[in-house]
């Protein structure tokens, strides 16, 4: 719905000078990179979650194959968390690639 020009004139001049100063000064740009710095962080993060779990799978792999612990237990929950990480971690790597071979392939 379009405001009319009658009311525009009606509404003052403090509450615009509120939004206009509350306002970003180029709206695209700083959402955007709001959002990709976002997506860049939470894509590192991602990693070095995935890292983690797989240096913890490492690590009780060798504890237990040095006799440090017979816990077989907390040895699958390591492997596991790693497995399905890993899963993850590929499967959204994957999307980013066929994605970025679609926007590739677009014609301009």
């Amino acid at each position: 719905m379009a405001l009319d020009i009658t009311e525009l004139y009606n509404v003052s001049s403090g509450a615009i000078k509120e939004v206009a100063k509350n306002a970003p000064t180029n709206r695209v740009d700083t959402y955007a990179d709001h959002d990709f710095d976002n997506l860049l962080h939470t894509a590192i993060d991602n990693l070095n979650t995935t890292n983690n779990y797989l240096s913890d799978a490492e690590n009780e792999e060798i504890k237990w194959a040095l006799g440090e612990t017979e816990n077989t237990h907390d040895l699958s929950i390591a492997l596991q968390k790693a497995t399905i990480a890993l899963q993850y971690t590929v499967a959204i790597r994957d999307k980013l690639l066929d994605a970025y071979k679609e926007l590739i392939q677009m014609q301009v």
